[in-house]
This record gives C-alpha cells, structure tokens and sequence, in this order.
C-alpha cells in the first residue's frame, strides 16, 4: 500500500462521524484522491502535507475527466475533512466556486439516460459487476444498492424490496417487477448470488465500489447514474402513454385535465419507486 492511502486509512480510524454509508463513501473517495494525486507525480506526499497546491491539481483533473458538478463536490466534502483532521481547514477554500465548480443544473429537459451495450458490457471482468450493472439498468437502482443487492432477500415474486441499509438516506422501499427482462434478471441474480449479494466474499463494500469504478471506466461506461434515467424514463412512458419531456415528449405546462392528473400520478409513482421523498426531483429525471 502507498504511503499516502496508508496514512488516509489510519487518519479514519476511530473517526464515526456519519453514517456507515457516508464513512464508506468517504474512504473509497480519500483512496481514489491518493491514486490519482500519485499518477499526477505527487509520490511522496504524506496526509498531513495537503497543500492548496493538491487541491487545485485534484480538482484540475476531475475538470479534466468531465466528472459532473454533483460529484465534484461530493469530493470536495471529503477533501474537506481530510484537512480539518490534520487540522489544515484553511487549506481547502469554502467556496467551490472559487475552483471553478459551480452550481448544480438541476433541470435541463436534456435526456441523461444511457443504455447498457451488450459489447460494452462483455468487456467488464468482473461477473459481480456485470451483474450489479444489469440490475441498475433493470430496476434504476443507484450503484451503491445494486452492489449490496442480495436476490434471495429482495426478490418478492412480483416485486422487489430493498433493504434500508443498502439504500440511500437509510429508506427502504418496494420496486414492481414489470416486465420479462427484469425476470430475467432477477432470476439469473439469485442463480448468481446464491444467499449472496453482488460482492465476492474475499472483498467488502469499498473494495468492490473500487472495482466497479476501473472496470466500468476501462469499459467505456462512464456516468452509469444514466441507467437509472434511462429507468426513469421508460417508467414514465409506460404510465402515461407517451414520452417524457425531457425524451422529447410535451412539457408538463402544456398538459391539462386527463393528461395532467397522469403526469403527476406518474411522477409520484416514480419518485417512490426511485426512493426519493420529493416529486419535483423527478423532473431531474424526466424533464418538465
């Protein structure tokens, strides 16, 4: 191990601040900070020599890569606490701005769903991450819940319950099983897994969260989150009768009586089945 990730896990022993998700989230991201500061030339850093200079040289490159706003400053938030542990708060500015970061485009009407080429697919190694990828695209299930799927505990017959532990916001929640092809998935999963979930049983959540980032990577299937757009979209389509806005159906301020009271029954259904507690969040998704 490097001495830079060595320092960065011993800097979180003891620390239990957050939940186990957000303490998972934070060391795989500190990890992937320590990786990609030795590939820019920085091998002898050590955690307490953070510097402005590493901020701006990290935050160069995920511009660089084209990693969204959203992830940025979810990075920018452990890059934070990595400096108020070595008690260098002031390294790190408060104002994402000020490095070029900024706001979060919450709605565009553009579509972000992205499929799941069988060739891209085949060029994943890992059969656990084919398997948790599949699921994503199958359920719009998050990363995080479709690497911690267990088949034998979620699938229901005719829906599909995930555990508030695998979930964001610690939420559990009920998906319906619809189609064919997500039979298919689900029973080719339990055949998978066994009593397991999409992690092999030599590694654990963040190994496997490391392994899924370089295999899509290596793949060319960047920004998977488009999966659960993708989801979002051909749910929307399937209650209402036609497109989403933001696939080039009519926007939400031109519907009225019938049409508008479906929309709105489809965006609630979506937004429960996606796990989130607002409706407008849909719009995200879907478009207005």
């Amino acid at each position: 191990m490097r001495q830079l990730n060595y320092d960065l896990k011993r800097l979180q022993e003891g620390a239990r601040d957050g939940a186990f998700g957000a303490r998972s989230g934070r060391s795989f991201n500190l990890a992937q900070m320590a990786n990609t500061l030795h590939e820019l030339g920085y091998r002898r850093l050590r955690a307490t020599g953070l510097k402005g200079k590493h901020v701006e040289a990290l935050v160069r490159e995920w511009q660089r890569r084209g990693l969204s706003v959203g992830t940025m400053k979810n990075r920018m938030s452990h890059l934070r606490w990595w400096a108020q542990r070595i008690g260098k708060p002031n390294v790190v500015r408060a104002d994402n701005a000020s490095y070029g970061i900024g706001e979060r485009q919450r709605v565009t009407n553009e579509d972000r769903s992205r499929d799941l080429p069988d060739d891209r697919l085949a060029l994943v190694r890992d059969a656990h991450v084919r398997m948790a990828l599949r699921l994503q695209d199958a359920f719009g299930l998050r990363r995080e819940e479709a690497i911690k799927f267990s088949p034998s505990y979620a699938d229901r017959g005719s829906t599909v319950v995930l555990k508030a532990s695998w979930t964001k916001g610690g939420r559990s929640r009920e998906i319906p099983v619809l189609e064919e092809a997500q039979r298919r998935v689900l029973d080719e999963a339990r055949a998978f897994a066994g009593g397991g979930a999409m992690i092999p049983g030599h590694r654990n959540y963040v190994q496997q969260l490391a392994v899924y980032e370089q295999q899509t990577a290596a793949a060319g299937l960047e920004r998977m989150h488009g999966l659960r757009h993708g989801y979002a979209m051909r749910r929307y389509a399937a209650i209402t009768g036609w497109k989403a806005p933001a696939a080039g159906g009519p926007p939400m301020r031109s519907l009225r009586g019938a049409r508008q009271r479906i929309d709105r029954q489809a965006r609630e259904t979506i937004s429960r089945e996606m796990g989130h507690s607002r409706i407008s969040i849909v719009e995200v998704y879907c478009g207005r």
